[in-house]
C-alpha cells in the first residue's frame, strides 16, 4: 500500500525509518497539503505527451502525481540521503529518473540530452530562496525548449518576479524574467502547509518562454551586464552606476544615456524593459565604435 507523502504523520514515519534529518543547508521543507498539490498539478498541466524536470523532489510527493500524467519525469535532487526514501515512495513508477546533482552545477544541454532527448520539457521545482536568481538565470538562458516553469518560491521571490517599474521589489529579477517569459502568480501559499513549517510564506508562479523576446538587443549578455551595473548600488543614478561600462568617460556617458531618451540622474528602478534595451542598443553602439 503506497504511502500517503502529504500526510505529516507518514512523512514522520519515512524520514524516521531511514534515519533522515532535514537539512537547513538545502532549505528542505516538505508539502503536506493534498489541496495545494492538486492546485499545483493543475497549473503545470501534465499530460501522457509530457516531459517533466522537477528539481529537489525531496522524497517525491509530487514526483509521484507528475509521473502518473505525464511520459517522463527526471528528478534532480542533490541530496543523495534522499535517494533510498525515494526508491521506496516512488516505486509504482518506472518512468521517474533520479539524478544525484546540484542544479546550479548541471550541465543542462547534456542533462536534456542524456534523459530526454527530444521534445519540450516542462519545469516544476520548490525553490529555496537562495537558488531562485542563478537557477533562473541558468535555465532561462541554457537554450533549452522549454514549455513552462511552474515553481514555488517565497513570497518575496515572487513579487520581485512581478515587479513593476519604480516598486522596491523591481531588479534584475524581474527584468530577467520578463525578458525571457510571460510570468503569472498563481497563487499563495501559507507557512503551515509544510513541514517543517518555515519562517516565511510562499507563493506559485508560472513563467510561460516567449517565442520572441519582448525587446532587440544587439548582445544579450551585455544588456544583462548594464541591467545588473543598474542595480548594484539601488541609490545610484545611472549615470554613476554605469561609469564603469565607459569608464574614464562620464560625459560621454551620460550624452548617451540623454541620447536614449533618458535622464542620467534617474535610478535605475525606473526604467521598464524596453528603456533597458534601448539604452543597452546606445551603450553597445557607442563603445563598439
Amino acid at each position: 500500500m503506497s504511502k500517503n507523502l502529504t500526510s505529516p504523520r507518514q512523512v514522520r514515519e519515512i524520514l524516521d525509518k531511514f534515519g533522515i534529518t532535514l537539512s537547513r543547508k538545502f532549505s528542505q521543507n516538505f508539502l503536506i497539503d493534498k489541496n495545494i498539490l492538486e492546485k499545483i498539478m493543475a497549473a503545470v498541466c501534465p499530460e501522457k505527451e509530457d516531459n517533466i524536470l522537477e528539481v529537489g523532489p525531496g522524497i517525491g510527493a509530487l514526483t509521484l502525481p507528475l509521473a502518473k500524467k505525464s511520459r517522463l519525469v527526471v528528478a534532480v535532487e542533490i541530496d543523495r540521503r534522499l535517494f533510498p526514501v525515494m526508491e521506496e515512495t516512488l516505486a509504482e513508477q518506472n518512468n521517474i529518473i533520479v539524478v544525484n546533482e546540484d542544479i546550479l552545477k548541471t550541465d543542462l544541454k547534456n542533462l536534456y540530452a542524456k534523459e530526454f532527448g527530444a521534445g519540450v520539457i516542462k519545469v516544476v521545482s520548490n525553490l529555496p530562496y537562495y537558488v531562485t536568481t542563478p537557477f533562473l538565470f541558468k535555465i532561462l538562458s541554457a537554450g533549452l525548449p522549454l514549455a513552462s516553469l511552474t515553481l514555488m518560491l517565497q513570497q518575496e521571490a515572487a513579487r520581485r518576479l512581478v515587479a513593476r517599474p519604480g516598486t522596491k521589489d523591481y531588479g534584475v529579477l524581474t527584468l530577467l524574467a520578463q525578458y525571457y517569459c510571460q510570468v503569472n502568480l498563481l497563487f499563495l501559499v501559507p507557512a503551515s502547509v509544510f513541514f517543517p513549517r518555515p519562517k516565511v510564506e510562499s507563493a506559485v508562479i508560472s513563467l510561460i518562454p516567449r517565442k520572441t523576446p519582448p525587446v532587440e538587443v544587439p548582445d544579450i549578455e551585455f544588456f544583462f551586464d548594464l541591467i545588473r551595473a543598474s542595480f548594484q548600488q539601488r541609490r545610484k543614478t545611472l549615470g554613476n552606476a554605469l561609469e564603469k561600462m565607459l569608464p574614464g568617460r562620464k560625459e560621454k556617458l551620460q550624452e548617451i544615456i540623454r541620447a536614449a531618451g533618458i535622464s542620467p540622474s534617474i535610478r535605475g528602478e525606473a526604467l521598464s524593459l524596453e528603456q533597458f534595451a534601448l539604452l543597452s542598443n546606445f551603450l553597445y553602439n557607442a563603445i563598439s565604435e
